[in-house]
Parts: structure tokens; sequence; C-alpha cells
């Protein structure tokens, strides 16, 4: 599975692409949309130009989402590029509440050459923000920005989603070190330690019991060839019962990780169980139909059980 399109909707608001809208001269309303905001491979005007055209259409205050698209039109850039532009509106962003850092497809670039950087400032610069989702880490390279993350405290964070082919350790451990009272759901796409992705099982131990986010109703700690071995500690987390949805999906998930869900604690109260690019037998899958009746059950995407070479959905 690649990203292969690009965000429709946002924050429960449709995604307008103001380059396509400018063009058309047909802006809506600035309140009633999430606004994309990038660049395409053959623009000549870099994405400050963009920025300053778009604080200039629109009324700033109004904006409630944004969707950040390329920033770079060629080769990839860091995010320290763009994210200052960004950070340095706040005072007329006020009512900006969602934030997704890095709308980009695999044909624009690839995730794991996605240049991120510190994104702690997003927090500090936007205290009333409710939802983040930023994609991409960049791999370990000498000429190329990562993805960091300082732990800290936000009041209003509700939802929290990294997305990535390889989560680097001190993101993950950041992450679990923060404090998000409001924080309602949290996935993190894991990824590989060939793309970067150094956390161990150890990592996820704050998220399984929960302790710093007392309103999580939905985990998702996905993308993982430990799927299994994940599965297994999900299957005696503290932080389960007070869950809604879970998502252990797009890893190497087989019947033993769906063995040991089956003989741990409950799971009979959740709304959704999300296990979509899995490799689990027919015989398996309908277990976890019996067993779970009144859950959403998301068993899409089954990959061939017998293979031996067993892949994420993301990575590269």
């Amino acid at each position: 599975m690649a990203i292969s399109e690009h965000a429709k909707e946002f924050h429960g608001l449709p995604v307008t692409d103001f380059r396509t809208a400018q063009e058309k001269g047909d802006l809506p309303p600035a309140a009633g949309t999430a606004w994309r905001i990038g660049l395409d491979w053959d623009d000549e005007k870099d994405f400050a130009a963009l920025w300053g055209e778009f604080l200039a259409a629109v009324d700033p205050s109004e904006v409630g989402a944004l969707v950040l698209g390329r920033w770079f039109a060629e080769e990839p850039e860091s995010l320290s590029v763009a994210l200052p532009l960004i950070l340095g509106a706040a005072d007329r962003l006020t009512g900006l509440r969602a934030l997704f850092l890095a709308d980009v497809t695999y044909e624009e670039c690839e995730i794991s050459w996605i240049q991120m950087c510190d994104v702690t400032p997003v927090f500090e610069t936007f205290p009333l923000l409710e939802e983040l989702v930023v994609r991409g880490a960049s791999e370990d390279y000498e000429d190329t920005e990562r993805l960091a993350l300082t732990p800290l405290r936000h009041e209003r964070l509700k939802a929290l989603r990294f997305e990535s082919g390889g989560l680097p350790a001190a993101v993950v451990r950041a992450v679990g070190a923060c404090d998000f009272p409001a924080l309602e759901r949290l996935e993190l796409w894991l990824g590989v330690d060939n793309y970067g992705g150094d956390w161990t099982l150890e990592d996820l131990a704050p998220f399984l019991s929960g302790a710093r986010l007392p309103a999580l109703t939905h985990l998702g700690l996905q993308d993982s060839v430990l799927q299994d071995r994940i599965a297994e500690l999900v299957a005696r987390a503290p932080v389960v019962p007070r869950l809604t949805g879970l998502s252990l999906s797009m890893g190497a998930f087989t019947d033993e990780g769906a063995a040991a869900l089956l003989e741990g604690q409950p799971l009979t109260h959740l709304k959704t169980l999300d296990l979509h690019h899995h490799y689990l037998t027919a015989g398996m899958q309908q277990r976890l139909r019996d067993a779970l009746p009144g859950v959403e059950l998301d068993l899409s995407g089954a990959e061939d059980p017998g293979d031996n070479w067993r892949y994420v959905a993301i990575s590269e």
C-alpha cells in the first residue's frame, strides 16, 4: 500500500486546494473548509510566495484547518523551510484548530524521504490546537533533518497521528512523556528499522498504561513487523477497558497475534477494531467475527498467511 491520494477531508471539513480554487476564481468561505496549501513540481514560485498569497486572499482568523502539501517543487527540503512561515502567522491564525503537516503522496515524495524537523514549536505556538497529523520522518542521513519532539504539556489537543515508514524511538518516547489531558485519539505508524523505526516494545508502555492520557478512547499502534508482539501487550494493557476504538492494522499481524487478543482481556466493549492489512487465516478471521459480534471489525486487505516474507503497509 502507498499513499496515492491527497486528503479529501480533514477535521470534519472538506479539503479545498487553494491553488486550484484561486485559479478558478472561486474561493469558498474561509471557515467552511480545510485549506490545502502546496506547490506543484514545476512551480517557479516558492512556498513563501504561495503562503503570502493565501494569507492575502482569505481572512486568516477564519481558517480552522490547514493541510500543508508539498513545500518544495522538486528535490525534498526540510519542513523547516515552511513551518516557520506558518508559525509566524499564528497571531493571524487565531481560529486554527487542526493542522496536517505533509499531505504528500508517494508520487510527489516517498514517505521515508519527507524531511521533517522539530515539531515541538507547533504545540507551543498553537495552544488551542485540537488535531495534529504529521507525515514523514526521513531516514538518518547526514544531510537530512529528522523528525523531533520534546516532551511537553498541551491542554487542548484531542487527536494526534504520526504517519511514518519508520518512527524514531526518540519521537515515540517523547510522545509517551507528553501530558495530553484532552487527547482522545492517538495513532502511531511505527514502521520498520530499515527506514528509521528504531523504537522498542518497551517504548510503547506509556500508551498501554494510559496514565498520561486520561481522555484516550482510541489507540492505534500500527504498521509494524512486531504487530503480534504488540497484540500480546495490548491483550493485558490497562488502557484497553476504556477504549472504544483499537487499531493494530497495517502490520505483519498473524494468527498468533489474533489468538493473544482472543485469550486476553475482553474486547466486546469496543466499537471498532481495525486489523486491515493482515496475515490471518480464514479460520482465524471467522473466530474473530464470532467472538466480537457487536464490534465493527475491519479485516480488509488480507495478505497470504503462508507467505514467509511479511511486510508492513507503509515503509519506504
